[in-house]
């Protein structure tokens, strides 16, 4: 099996996800922009995502029967799970997307991605209930922006609406600033909340 991620940019694409069928389909789930008023964290083109789209399938073949039936920024992914979701009803996700520095070789990309920040991260958010770490293998649609990264975070809502609860103490928010070089540029950076379909 295989999973491909789509970056969803209309309402029209979403409404399309929620009845998408292609052969080896084994598991859709779609999210859509949650629209907060008070959206703790939005950067970069987070305010123009529709929705995001996790698809399961047998052969990554099946691509273009997506992104016929949805149009998106398509792209073939793996998955790793640091954090398992708690499964408790009505988390947000906030989710976070990026390219590789040029500076940065991948050992390099993937050692300060992975080896620093992912700890790093548990400290950021200590209420943080889910980490689902997506690495780009390469994009499958010819206008995708080559990013290498695709992450969710899970939170209750009262949590993520709440800087006081998202974060942990100063010094950890010091200590994640310092250590992004490592693997991502801010400027190049972007994330919004999202709720769950389904």
């Amino acid at each position: 099996m295989e999973k491909i991620d789509l970056l969803v940019w209309s309402d029209d694409a979403v409404a399309a996800a929620r009845g998408l069928d292609v052969p080896g389909l084994r598991s859709a789930q779609v999210s859509r922009a949650a629209g907060l008023e008070r959206a703790t964290l939005l950067m970069g083109r987070g305010g123009e995502l529709a929705g995001f789209v996790e698809l399961w399938v047998d052969s990554v073949d099946v691509w273009r029967e997506v992104t016929a039936q949805v149009p998106a920024d398509a792209y073939l992914v793996t998955e790793s799970v640091p954090q398992q979701p708690s499964g408790a009803a009505d988390l947000l996700t906030h989710l976070t997307w990026f390219p590789k520095p040029e500076r940065l070789t991948d050992a390099e990309f993937f050692h300060g991605w992975h080896e620093v920040h992912t700890p790093s991260s548990a400290a950021l958010h200590p209420r943080r209930q889910g980490y689902v770490r997506d690495a780009v293998a390469r994009p499958l649609t010819p206008e995708a922006p080559p990013i290498r990264a695709i992450v969710s975070e899970y939170f209750a809502a009262e949590d993520y609406l709440d800087p006081a609860r998202l974060f942990g103490p100063p010094e950890t928010l010091q200590r994640t600033t310092e250590e992004l070089p490592l693997y991502a540029d801010a400027a190049d950076i972007s994330c919004c909340p999202l709720w769950k379909e389904g």
